[in-house]
């Protein structure tokens, strides 16, 4: 079955749950937050494999200038089908316009968003408080 993409904000708190805790993030463990947070966040696609959330990117912006992809994850099970490049392509697509889109990558994921056009800054580095283990 092909994979299909919805811009969607609605999720049950099964399906986050699950595609969440499959690439072992800690936010899993809270589904209720995750499905309200997808409700707040401006820009949701999500990635489907018939009724199966399998990949899903979210990202907020300013309105004009900056945008900032949150969250990009996909089950692992499906890696490989260029699903998060598709979901990247998606907001590329959508903040074509905008000066800046930004993303916080994990190390092991920095080549992944390089060969999405991504560039690793020079002087800056990504800082948080934070309540969650991954």
């Amino acid at each position: 079955m092909p994979i299909t993409y919805r811009d969607t904000h609605d999720f049950s708190e099964n399906d986050l749950e699950r595609l969440f805790l499959s690439v072992e993030w800690s936010s899993g463990h809270f589904p209720e937050k995750l499905a309200a947070a997808m409700r707040n966040f401006r820009t949701v696609f999500s990635a489907w494999d018939g009724d199966k959330l399998v990949g899903m990117i979210c990202a907020m912006d300013d309105g004009i200038m900056n945008a900032y992809v949150h969250y990009l994850l996909v089950d692992p099970a499906y890696h490989g089908r260029t699903i998060g490049r598709t979901l990247v392509d998606l907001v590329k697509e959508k903040y074509a316009d905008y000066l800046r889109i930004a993303v916080i990558a994990y190390d092991e994921e920095m080549h992944f968003y390089e060969q999405c056009g991504f560039r690793k800054a020079d002087h800056a580095s990504p800082m948080f408080i934070t309540s969650l283990w991954t």
